[in-house]
């Protein structure tokens, strides 16, 4: 037993170390609030730049039809950064709570994840930015008509508050859909899955996978084909990672269970 770090503790200990933790979260959020409310016009400007890019040199308009809809939409974008400027103070807490009630291996073990997560997250967020809102956003105004030879004209005159939800909804989306490989890993490490029920159910997997680019994409196909494939080439990744710790776990038994001298 002396290979767990922390001694035993009475409950009302962990519950006092948990509101303790929470409070560092909470002010971890409200800090990151208030710095990002002193820019969220600036931030909220490389958010919509995506869609300065699909209008092109004609440039475009960004509306709003309620008098404090302006106003939210800083808010949102306020706790939006503030989110992401917090998350290492909120990973770094709840690690810190998990943590001493782990074995040593245990913690060897998932601290790679924990580390992995806000890189997956930034490249699925990045892919979404970078990639597939421009292309998206474009698709979108095809359908204006400006120059109309008869009817009316059709002009895309795209709200603050739709498009800063627009916009969330694609980086969370993204982010969250290439955290995949971290979750199928820690199944397999728990023993819930294996390597060969993921290849066995690979035909399915795809399928999901379109599923869930048809839920938490737009109802066009460049964007879930966008997030669907990463999904998939996710998944195939995932297997290839589970066949090394395969092995490697495999060389580490004899030295583990050698007797100690």
């Amino acid at each position: 037993m002396n290979d767990i770090d922390d001694s035993k503790a009475p409950l009302i200990d962990h519950l006092i170390e948990l509101r303790r933790r929470l409070l560092y979260c909470v002010a971890a959020l409200a800090v990151g609030f208030v710095i990002a409310f002193g820019f969220s016009s600036e931030i909220f400007a490389i958010l919509v730049r995506p869609l300065t890019q699909a209008f092109g040199p004609e440039g475009g308009t960004l509306i709003y039809t309620k008098l404090y809809e302006a106003f939210f939409v800083e808010i949102k974008v306020a706790m939006f950064a503030a989110s992401l400027i917090a998350f290492p103070i909120i990973s770094s807490q709840l690690w810190g709570f998990v943590a001493p009630g782990l074995y040593k291996k245990e913690k060897q073990a998932l601290l790679p994840f924990m580390l992995a997560t806000p890189v997956l997250f930034t490249m699925g967020a990045s892919l979404a930015y970078f990639v597939v809102m421009p292309t998206a956003f474009k698709f979108f105004l095809g359908f204006q008509n400006l120059n109309p030879t008869e009817g009316l004209t059709q002009t895309a005159l795209p709200a603050m508050g739709d498009y800063l939800s627009l916009v969330m909804h694609f980086i969370f989306a993204f982010g969250v859909a290439f955290l995949l490989p971290v979750l199928l890993m820690l199944l397999e490490r728990a023993g819930i899955i294996t390597r060969d029920q993921l290849k066995s159910g690979r035909r399915y997997a795809i399928v999901v996978a379109f599923v869930i680019a048809a839920i938490f994409t737009p109802p066009d196909v460049i964007s879930q084909l966008m997030l669907a494939i990463p999904l998939v080439i996710l998944y195939e990744l995932s297997i290839i990672a589970i066949w090394f710790t395969e092995r490697r776990r495999a060389k580490d038994l004899p030295r583990l269970e050698a007797p100690a001298e």
